[in-house]
């Protein structure tokens, strides 16, 4: 009997280890902040605890002034941060600890100067990082991967590869990542293309030609693809030119497509805003905020006439890409008469839930919304964010944050309880 039970304590003892290790594991990925959407892509953050009001002198755990110019969101692993800038005429690589201490800086190829205007920057792409590698991408072209350690491991230089830069403003979309390799989207009036390159080496896996026939500006996109599962295979989103396609991670293959999205042919509908998906159907704002259109994934070739769950004309948004958590939809519109004002609506229908407007302001919105422990996080231009109450059955303003800053162009990013916050020349993390 004496065995039997010192047997029993030795199981009980291994389980209970067992859901420590378990546990931890899950809280050091919940931490994580691998790209720009976030761990799902699509603006929901995991974790609790987040900070409802803060201010220059309340909850903030550090603060820390950056060199050069940038608006790329932040990656996080682990303990680490990575951002970019552009300073001195050089494209930088910056990673900071969780402390808020620099641990290194690396410059990777000579910078291009944003357009000019507060939002204009050489380094407007956020990083992507799996862990052990950090993929950064520059208006100027240069392509790269650093061990998390600050190491080089290769670059090249997609302009001069495959043709230079057409678009009319700043480059915009960030990289993400496949299991074995690094997704860009290159989107303008000229060859347009996805193409895959190896995380160990930067050879290029493969390259798919997007050529929609979209007109004129129409056939620029500023929008970050979506890496989601169908299945049993990764899938690659992307927004611009008029379509909705869906490629094969494996191999680039366009596996459907959704056209329709510009009828009359308008020469300026440019994409900024990005798609979200969530439960195996895409969200799609586009027409400069004009038409939002859910996209039911799967099928082949052009499933425009047999996909389309719903469209809405009364929401969109311009820049700030839709978020999507709990079978909710979040829009932060950001034009015209509009401007500030957030809707939620239910996913499979289209219908809405709630709608509000904030606060009038001089200033709109160019961070995305993020949602987090049942809220909803909307960053204005000039690094005020509001906190709505995102599970409630009508609009619900929480709080408003403001920090001693003028220009925020970059999406908070959420680490188990903790918001990281960049802008133009500082780096915040809030906390309770």
């Amino acid at each position: 009997m004496k065995s039997i039970r010192l047997k029993l304590m030795r199981v009980s003892a291994a389980c209970l280890l067992l859901l420590i290790v378990t546990t931890f594991s899950d809280e050091v990925r919940s931490g994580d902040w691998p790209g720009w959407r976030g761990p799902h892509g699509n603006g929901s953050a995991d974790g609790s605890g987040y900070p409802v009001e803060w201010s220059a002198k309340k909850n903030i755990v550090w603060k820390v002034e950056l060199p050069g110019l940038g608006a790329s969101t932040p990656a996080v692993a682990g303990d680490l941060i990575f951002l970019t800038t552009t300073s001195e005429g050089k494209n930088q690589v910056l990673c900071y600890d969780i402390g808020g201490k620099l641990r290194w800086s690396k410059e990777i190829g000579s910078a291009v100067d944003g357009k000019p205007g507060k939002d204009g920057t050489g380094a407007n792409p956020s990083v992507a990082t799996d862990g052990e590698n950090v993929f950064v991408y520059f208006k100027s072209g240069d392509l790269g991967c650093f061990s998390i350690s600050g190491d080089l491991k290769w670059q090249t230089n997609l302009q001069q590869r495959f043709g230079e830069d057409t678009l009319w403003w700043d480059l915009g979309t960030s990289p993400v990542l496949i299991e074995n390799a690094v997704v860009i989207a290159c989107m303008h009036s000229g060859p347009s293309y996805v193409a895959a390159f190896a995380k160990d080496d930067g050879r290029m896996l493969w390259k798919h030609d997007r050529e929609l026939g979209a007109p004129e500006e129409a056939a620029q996109s500023y929008s970050t693809p979506v890496v989601v599962r169908d299945g049993d295979q990764e899938v690659i989103v992307v927004l611009g030119a008029d379509h909705v396609t869906a490629h094969a991670a494996s191999d680039g293959r366009e596996l459907w497509r959704v056209g329709g999205l510009n009828p009359t042919q308008h020469r300026y509908f440019r994409s900024i805003a990005g798609p979200a998906v969530a439960d195996g159907i895409v969200i799609a704002p586009y027409a400069r905020g004009e038409s939002l259109t859910a996209i039911k994934m799967g099928g082949s070739g052009d499933v425009t006439g047999s996909r389309i769950l719903w469209e809405k004309k009364e929401t969109s948004a311009d820049v700030p890409t839709p978020a999507i958590a709990d079978g909710r939809v979040y829009i932060c519109r950001d034009v015209k008469d509009d401007r500030g004002t957030i809707d939620c609506l239910d996913l499979l229908t289209g219908s809405t839930i709630w709608s509000g407007k904030l606060e009038e302001h001089r200033t709109t919105y160019r961070s995305s919304p993020v949602v987090a422990d049942g809220k909803v996080y909307v960053t204005r231009q000039d690094g005020v964010v509001f906190v709505l109450d995102a599970r409630g059955s009508e609009f619900k303003v929480l709080s408003k944050n403001t920090l001693d800053d003028d220009h925020t162009v970059s999406t908070p990013v959420f680490l188990d309880g903790r918001i990281l916050l960049r802008s133009s020349r500082y780096m915040y993390l809030i906390g309770s």
